[in-house]
């Protein structure tokens, strides 16, 4: 690849959205009726220019990747937010996490318990600090971001486990941080989406008490891939259908039923009585439609749901606020409904 190509990529993605218009006048592409964002076209166009979709990254690789993208292109964490950094019980030993508590906030604010994305084999509370910190500056509440274990070292269930320990601890009171379920939610994106999905289906099955809210950006949901949005999008830079196939490799040992609920949470018979959902949905992201489907089969259920669809975004495009003007609008989105659910103050 050319480095003035790769250069002249890379300058679109700070143009601003008038400019980049232009440049892209009369080719957005157009996905069964969802025409992409100008700032999401620039992001594509980069990615497709500086790495190779059509094979398999490295996991090194994979793990750079997504720490570059949230150095260059995330917002970073307001500084009138506070971090701490610490431990939680895990299914196996302690995971590493940080809790953030926007300035004026006491231990009897509401809490997000946070869980990242990275297709279960990457991310970190690094790579989502930025979004953590706007998440609980902007919804006035705590945000406790958790680093489960990651595959391939620690394949599936070492994440939903992780997930489900640290959640009873913190409900227990048995970590030190102050937690009433009835004003927490347990939220995340793509894998960690997935893994909150995953999380309220184990709490339903156990009988345990259940947060007050959820927050799924963008989840994953389900591991047929089949879906429209799979098909239509599945060459799309952000996140083409190759690599999610590779995550889900990486993730999941070969005898490992992909449609167990625990995988698959759309195959859940524990949606009712789920607390109310918050959905965030990109249009030109592969899985669009499983945040629609979901939307859908938890409003079955009888769960009270809000779905936050962006028919012009890509996957990932809530943590490249510095690049993607929306970003900012979704996670304010996402946080003032967390506030107004949780009764912040």
């Amino acid at each position: 690849m050319g480095k003035l190509s790769v250069a002249f990529s890379l300058s679109l993605l700070f143009l601003p959205e008038r400019l980049q218009r232009l440049v892209f006048a009369g080719r957005l592409p157009l996905v069964d009726g969802r025409r992409i964002d100008p700032s999401a076209a620039a992001l594509s166009t980069a990615v497709a220019k500086v790495r190779d979709t059509g094979g398999d990254p490295t996991l090194a690789e994979s793990r750079a990747q997504i720490a570059l993208m949230a150095e260059k292109f995330d917002i970073p964490c307001p500084d009138t937010v506070n971090r701490r950094d610490l431990t939680l019980p895990g299914a196996d030993g302690e995971c590493p996490a940080r809790v953030y508590t926007p300035a004026g906030l006491g231990d009897d604010a509401p809490l997000l318990l946070y869980l990242h994305g990275g297709g279960w084999v990457q991310g970190n509370v690094d790579t989502h600090d930025g979004l953590c910190g706007r998440l609980a500056d902007w919804g006035r509440l705590r945000v406790v971001s958790l680093e489960y274990r990651l595959a391939p070292e620690h394949p599936f269930p070492a994440a939903p486990d992780d997930v489900l320990a640290a959640y009873r601890a913190l409900v227990s009171g048995a970590t030190g941080i102050a937690v009433d379920p009835a004003r927490m939610a347990v939220g995340g994106d793509s894998a960690g989406g997935n893994l909150t999905a995953a999380l309220m289906h184990d709490l339903s099955a156990a009988g345990d008490v259940l947060p007050a809210a959820q927050l799924l950006i963008y989840p994953a949901v389900d591991a047929r891939l089949d879906s429209a949005s799979m098909a239509a999008l599945a060459d799309q830079p952000l996140l083409p259908l190759t690599r999610i196939r590779w995550y889900l490799d990486q993730y999941l040992p070969k005898e490992i039923d992909r449609l167990q609920p625990r995988v698959s949470p759309l195959m859940s018979d524990r949606l009712s009585g789920q607390p109310p959902a918050f959905i965030v949905a990109g249009g030109h992201d592969p899985l669009w439609s499983d945040a629609l489907a979901y939307a859908d089969a938890l409003k079955a259920a009888g769960v009270r749901v809000t779905l936050e669809p962006y028919e012009g975004q890509v996957h990932a495009f809530v943590s490249l606020g510095k690049v993607v003007p929306q970003a900012g609008q979704a996670i304010h989105a996402s946080a003032t409904w967390l506030h107004k659910t949780l009764g912040a103050s």
